[in-house]
């Protein structure tokens, strides 16, 4: 068994575990990265960046078919599936290249491949190989789909949302078993590209939306293209011959059983914490085995250890792994000098048409019990003048902003081009600008950043007012 003596072990080679190491290492520490997978982060190989690809195709498909609402009348649509994923596969993989170049950046003898597992508080062990005394060590162990318990081992048209961009073809039918940020975007895309879909959702939200107002507009919005069945659960399902039998049960208790070709879950992702030996460490434990940590610094208590990225179960987005692993990675290599990092103001964005996005402080976090009241301003995208321009004019933006101080704390909205719109205004709240500084920044004419502008009016009139559209002591949010 080989030995090893080091300053920092990271485990993980995802987008936290990278930075983590480099920032580790910028602090003059003796660092080594350790992975038991493949190189390659959840964004490149199975998240953001193969599902951007799928969507765009989609997008293009779906222009040909409100194309004759401009009087354009583009002729027969055919969707060739397996060029589409051909070309989904052939963009991820230079993505996943660029993510492998980094990390065969990294010295070759900072790098171990196997799965670590703590045998005590500085001690890992890498398979049956080599021993690990490291006096500070980082867990970025990334996430992986949850499979429902009900649909465990039925076979392997049960997919997850990693598996969908593997597939050589597209099928014919799919059940998308989830209405998160994941369920819509993939259930959009494939309806978009011809397939058959049915969304199942177990309650009656939709991505990260809380404000019953927006998510009411976005429930009317997208229940015009997609098939969305609310408040619905999965009973169980079984292989029958090319497809699957899935059987569920609506609200009133009905059951109902239909064939689909795939069921695909976008039922969330769990933390890769368990197996890795954290009962040796020590370390107070979450009910989900994450080790309690402080959000701010990334140190699980008082410890030596740090965890980051979607290990940590915090939010498990890009942007926040890299900040993760900066934070993790720099306290790891100056400890015990452990400080606060950099944390952002948080920013959530569903790729579907129209986007759904969320930043600051959101609806339901406004509404907790003890907080003050707050102003609310609201518009609807569907006279907005550049939206219907482009026949994209759906939707509805809602701000928020601190009664007195005129602070702005945050929006939410679903609406077309709102990736756009979400920046501008998170970058806002990051400034802590009050609502007159940003009505008084430039908006020209026409764009779809002019229904901002008649937001922030109206929420200005409310705060002058002392009123707002819903009083956040008598109201619930959203579900």
């Amino acid at each position: 068994m080989k030995k090893l003596k080091v300053d920092v072990a990271v485990i993980g080679t995802g987008t936290a575990g990278m930075s983590a190491y480099r920032a580790a290492h910028a602090q003059g520490a003796r660092t080594v990265v350790i992975e038991g997978g493949q190189y390659g982060t959840t964004c490149a190989r199975v998240g953001c960046m193969p599902s951007k690809l799928l969507i765009a195709a989609a997008d293009a498909a779906h222009m040909l078919d409100v194309a004759p609402g401009f009087g354009v009348y583009p002729g027969e649509k055919r969707i060739d599936g397996r060029a589409v994923m051909e070309r989904m596969r052939k963009e991820r993989d230079r993505f996943v290249g660029f993510v492998l170049e980094s990390v065969e950046g990294f010295p070759e003898q900072d790098r171990l491949r196997g799965h670590a597992r703590f045998t005590g508080p500085h001690t890992l062990q890498i398979d049956d190989h080599t021993e690990i005394e490291a006096a500070r060590i980082v867990i970025a162990t990334g996430s992986t789909p949850v499979i429902l318990p009900q649909l465990k081992g039925v076979g392997p048209r049960i997919a997850t949302s990693d598996d969908v961009f593997y597939w050589d073809d597209l099928p014919g039918s799919a059940a998308v078993i989830g209405s998160g940020v994941i369920g819509l975007e993939l259930g959009q895309a494939l309806t978009r590209l011809g397939v058959k879909v049915r969304i199942f959702a177990r309650g009656g939200s939709l991505a990260q939306l809380s404000d019953p107002e927006v998510l009411h507009a976005a429930t009317r919005t997208l229940t015009g293209e997609l098939d969305l069945r609310f408040q619905t659960e999965v009973v169980r399902a079984k292989e029958q011959g090319d497809g699957v039998l899935l059987t569920t049960r609506d609200a009133l208790g009905k059951e109902s059983s239909e064939s689909f070709e795939v069921v695909l879950l976008a039922t969330g992702r769990t933390p890769n914490v368990h197996g890795m030996g954290l009962e040796t460490t020590g370390l107070a434990l979450q009910a989900n085995g994450v080790p309690e940590f402080d959000s701010r610094t990334m140190q699980c208590g008082s410890s030596h250890i740090f965890i980051a990225g979607d290990a940590n179960n915090e939010l498990p987005l890009l942007a926040e792994a890299a900040d993760h692993g900066k934070i993790a990675g720099e306290n790891a290599g100056r400890y015990p000098d452990v400080r606060p990092g950099l944390r952002r103001t948080p920013l959530g964005i569903a790729f579907t048409e129209p986007n759904i996005a969320t930043l600051g402080k959101s609806y339901r976090t406004l509404c907790e019990g003890g907080r003050p009241k707050f102003a609310i301003g609201q518009v609807s995208f569907e006279n907005q003048g550049r939206s219907r321009v482009m026949l994209q004019n759906k939707g509805m933006l809602r701000v928020y902003a601190e009664y007195g101080s005129c602070r702005f704390l945050g929006a939410e909205m679903i609406g077309p081009r709102c990736e756009h719109i979400a920046h501008l205004l998170a970058w806002a709240v990051q400034a802590h600008l009050t609502v007159p500084q940003m009505l008084d920044m430039p908006f020209y004419h026409p764009v779809i950043e002019e229904g901002v502008r008649t937001a922030l009016r109206d929420l200005a009139a409310n705060l002058a007012k002392g009123t707002n559209h819903t009083d956040a002591a008598d109201s619930e949010p959203g579900t």
